[in-house]
């Protein structure tokens, strides 16, 4: 039996604890600090007897994920009271009931959704993808439960040593696919890059081992490297007296790994492994001209690549991520990528969503994240959306790169790379997608199926008599357009399937049986089709007919005979 020191452990927990004040006291009032000394003292005494699989006491982690939340992610005291209680109600005999009488129903609710989400991942695929698609419900509910539980998947991931092999990968294997692309949409590029590090750890550990060993043996090369870039760029800034900051980072291992595989190299033949970033600290209504001030300074010492520019501080990217992006030729033939950016900015890259609301109402101009996850919210709460293939469309849609097209009238609208015309009506309303008949791109007719460009400018031609078609779906790109078309064919088939049922009553009538439940069951059976949609469906559309010859099946003490005019039951 192991000896266990619980007045180590104590002293232990009590200091973590006062990190975590620490971690949130720009953010926290006298409340904010009773409310949290609540929550923690409440999380204490019911994990008390529970330990993790390290052999830790189990509190030590809804107080780290509470750290994560207030230092990495930015949140505040409603979320950290959140993440130290996110345990209690799944793991212990505490009720939703009891966090609303002693924290109030805000709290209640958030740690309601994080109990949900919970279960998502101890089920089959299909099960899985239809609980995320509900866990994203709460994304416009209330963003910090998705937030939150961001913070748990990282710590847990920080965490994973003690598991079995399996349960890594298992883990690993739903962070990447789910949880870093998710993390990457809500602007939290740095735990994104985190998750995507661990997860590649876990899953393919000697190529992980192979590239962190070869940036550790190329650190000291590379430190000097950035030193020497960025000796002009500091001299001029500080000439210039902009109050600033220049950080020489390594790319994250998963995507070095992603670029060695992509482009079939070796780590050496991998040309931008780190990025130079320069932030300076300016007034909002100079953030731009600012900006563009550095750019021009880095690209007097350094001759750019026009083809690499990425300007996202005169339109941000749908997460809210503003910075100016330039990948310029170094001493000694090297290719180094510059990313330029104020403090503001910065907050907002590093800590997406939550910075996003605290700039929100600073006078600058509103983050498009809002409208992403409306129109997410959108989608979910369509009943006729596929959960696998939303979840596949989602995920698609996380990573894609942007493309900016305007509107006749002038208006901007983002869509991801490779949208087409009716991609971008779909954008628009749906309603004008449904009845979408054509597009005229800069003043040219095109086919719905033309991939857009950025800077084109789109005038969609409708029609009331026009609706959807299967054939859509071959080429639009956006999670929106799929759920759209799919939704009005499937209300197409519907009604195609109630003339359907209607036949199939008649023709059973004359045979004097009824068609219920059993008799639906054993025609679905026999004309091999997965639904009663589709068996009604092809009543109609292949002309399927009843008759007594051939199959016998026994309703209700009655043998009836039930056959297509094909010789094989139709498929759908």
């Amino acid at each position: 039996m192991v000896n266990i020191d619980t007045e180590k452990e104590d002293k232990e927990i009590l200091n973590k604890y006062r990190n975590l004040l620490r971690a949130c006291s720009d953010k926290t009032n006298k409340k904010d600090k009773k409310d949290i000394r609540a929550a923690f003292n409440l999380a204490v005494n019911a994990h008390k007897d529970i330990r993790r699989k390290s052999g830790e006491p189990y509190i030590y982690h809804p107080i780290a994920v509470a750290h994560i939340a207030a230092k990495e992610i930015g949140l505040g005291s409603t979320s950290i009271v959140c993440a130290l209680l996110h345990d209690v109600v799944e793991d212990t005999d505490y009720e939703i009931e009891d966090i609303q009488r002693l924290f109030g129903p805000k709290v209640a609710i958030i740690i309601e959704g994080l109990t949900k989400i919970s279960e998502v991942f101890n089920q089959d695929v299909s099960l899985q993808a239809e609980n995320f698609r509900k866990m994203l419900l709460t994304l416009s509910d209330d963003v910090r439960v998705i937030l939150i539980k961001l913070a748990d998947r990282l710590h847990n991931m920080r965490t994973l040593d003690s598991m079995p092999v399996d349960k890594k990968k298992k883990i690993s294997s739903e962070t990447l696919y789910l949880y870093a692309p998710l993390a990457h949409r809500l602007g939290l590029y740095p735990i994104k890059t985190e998750l995507e590090d661990l997860g590649l750890k876990h899953t393919k550990l000697e190529e992980y081992k192979e590239i962190s060993q070869k940036l550790i043996d190329t650190k000291e090369d590379r430190t000097k490297y950035i030193r020497k870039f960025i000796r002009p760029i500091k001299s001029v800034l500080k000439e210039k007296e902009f109050s600033f900051e220049i950080k020489g980072r390594p790319k994250s291992i998963y995507s070095i790994r992603k670029k060695m595989t992509k482009q079939n190299v070796d780590f050496d033949n991998v040309f931008d492994k780190f990025a130079v970033r320069i932030i300076i600290d300016t007034p909002i209504e100079r953030e731009k001209s600012d900006c563009w001030r550095i750019y021009s300074f880095v690209t007097d010492f350094y001759k750019p690549n026009p083809d690499r520019l990425r300007d996202w501080i005169s339109t941000s990217k749908s997460n809210g991520y503003e910075s100016l992006h330039t990948t310029v030729m170094g001493p000694e033939g090297k290719w180094v990528e510059v990313q330029i950016r104020t403090s503001r900015m910065d907050d907002i890259a590093e800590k997406g969503y939550a910075a996003h609301w605290k700039y929100k109402n600073k006078n600058t101009k509103e983050s498009s994240l809002d409208d992403w996850i409306t129109k997410i919210r959108e989608l979910l709460e369509n009943p006729e959306t596929n959960a696998i293939d939303f979840i596949d469309d989602f995920k698609l849609n996380l990573f894609s790169s942007e493309i900016f097209i305007f509107t006749p009238e002038g208006d901007l609208k983002k869509l991801p790379k490779n949208a087409t015309a009716l991609d971008f009506a779909f954008e628009i309303h749906s309603a004008v997608g449904s009845n979408c008949l054509g597009a005229k791109v800069n003043g040219k007719l095109v086919p719905l199926s033309h991939v857009l460009s950025s800077g084109d400018q789109v005038e969609i031609i409708t029609s009331k008599k026009q609706k959807p078609k299967k054939d859509w779906l071959k080429f639009v790109v956006t999670a929106r357009a799929k759920a759209k078309i799919k939704s009005s064919l499937k209300e197409e088939k519907k009604e195609i399937a109630k003339n359907g049922k209607k036949i199939a009553e008649r023709k059973l009538r004359h045979l004097k049986v009824k068609l219920d439940r059993k008799t639906e069951t054993e025609l679905i059976k026999f004309f091999n089709v997965k639904t009663s949609l589709d068996l009604y469906f092809n009543f109609t559309v292949c002309a399927l007919i009843v008759i007594p010859l051939s199959l016998s099946i026994s309703i209700e003490s009655r043998t009836c005979c039930f056959i297509s005019r094909s010789v094989k039951p139709p498929h759908l």
